[in-house]
């Protein structure tokens, strides 16, 4: 059963918000540290400040709920979805997923543009905002995938694309996988491209897949610290995150700092609004439980549809082009001079345009101006 569904926080828990951001204890900080041992103090101090004197959670939830949403239980787990539909009637459908430390808020500044040439489903992978918590173990990206397949199928749609960036590629690729006869193509602003296994043609690659390559390795051996923390830990570190607001905002606002372009920066009640779906949905356990769920690196699925890339240039890390051929069915490729990993929400024109070019290319259909 697919029900209406409309988000009304209970003012009682914004008063307890406001609260303990008032009574945040603050640590210390070195002279000068800068972000060389994280989100500086000042920055965070800022923050919460306008999250609790100015940010104004009523106006987002209403920008929210603008847009139909519904929950639907699949696999016994609830999944909230946004369910934007375009006028045209015969648009192709496309399902778009967030990541990690995002949320459906990703896409709010590109549902109108998209939403003229494809009927939109925009989930919140379970475990996450109002598809959260999870209650079992098991809920990795391939079942995500699994329920998303079986989410489009409830929703009448037979044929459509997916779209997806951090977690949103995983899953995405591995719908195209799980369901070939439905997903027409799938399109991500984010693909990790390790070396394939037994290369070694470094001679072979020019100097700026060389740096790319680099920058790979030195994160396949130097993980980020919440993989690791998430990966072996989820639980432990979740009591603190769970309990402070203060902390929860410097967690992920850290991450929409030094991921995004510097040029396009996002915008500061995107941030909060972002982080209060983590903390008033208290998902922020669940949400960590994905990595240890799905493990921190494994083969590439298989994907037999075609798959279009995106990339921003200051992403976290760039993909490699003749590495991402030798893996999957490369259709569309396009390389942007500004952005980052949070595409939909720093250059949400560059982002729409190249989802529309890539599906366009697939149906035939013209891109939508």
């Amino acid at each position: 059963m697919i029900k209406p569904f409309r988000v009304q926080v209970p003012q009682a828990d914004l008063d307890d918000l406001a609260d303990r951001l008032a009574r945040s204890r603050w640590p210390d900080e070195l002279p000068d540290a800068g972000w060389d041992y994280g989100i500086p103090l000042a920055r965070v101090r800022e923050l919460a400040e306008h999250w609790r004197t100015t940010y104004d959670w009523r106006e987002h939830e209403a920008e929210l709920n603008r847009y139909p949403q519904f929950t639907t239980e699949i696999d016994g787990q609830n999944v909230h979805f946004l369910h934007v539909r375009c006028a045209d009637a015969d648009a192709l459908p496309l399902v778009l997923t967030h990541g990690w430390p995002g949320s459906v808020v990703e896409f709010l500044d590109v549902l109108v543009p998209l939403s003229e040439q494809f009927h939109l489903v925009v989930p919140s992978i379970p475990g996450f905002g109002f598809s959260g918590p999870t209650r079992e173990r098991g809920w990795d990206i391939d079942r995500v995938a699994r329920a998303w397949a079986e989410l489009m199928r409830r929703l009448g749609y037979r044929r459509y694309g997916a779209q997806g960036g951090d977690w949103g590629t995983g899953i995405s690729i591995r719908l195209g996988g799980i369901a070939p006869e439905q997903v027409v193509g799938v399109h991500v602003n984010y693909l990790p491209t390790p070396p394939p296994p037994g290369w070694a043609g470094e001679a072979d690659l020019s100097a700026p897949d060389l740096a790319r390559l680099a920058r790979i390795r030195q994160l396949m051996a130097q993980r980020h610290p919440h993989q690791v923390l998430y990966a072996t830990r989820p639980q432990t570190v979740s009591y603190a995150l769970n309990d402070s607001p203060a902390g929860q905002l410097a967690w992920i606002a850290e991450k929409f700092t030094e991921w995004a372009d510097p040029r396009s920066a996002v915008p500061t009640d995107r941030i909060l609004t972002d982080v209060a779906l983590y903390w008033l949905t208290r998902t922020t356990a669940s949400s960590a439980r994905l990595i240890r769920e799905s493990g921190l690196a494994g083969p590439p699925p298989p994907c037999p549809s075609p798959i279009g890339v995106a990339v921003f240039a200051h992403d976290i890390t760039l993909p490699i082009r003749s590495f991402a051929e030798r893996t999957y069915p490369i259709r569309h490729w396009s390389e942007f001079d500004r952005g980052g990993h949070f595409a939909a929400l720093e250059v949400p024109d560059l982002f729409a345009a190249d989802v529309r070019a890539f599906f366009g290319q697939l149906t035939g259909k013209p891109t939508a101006e």
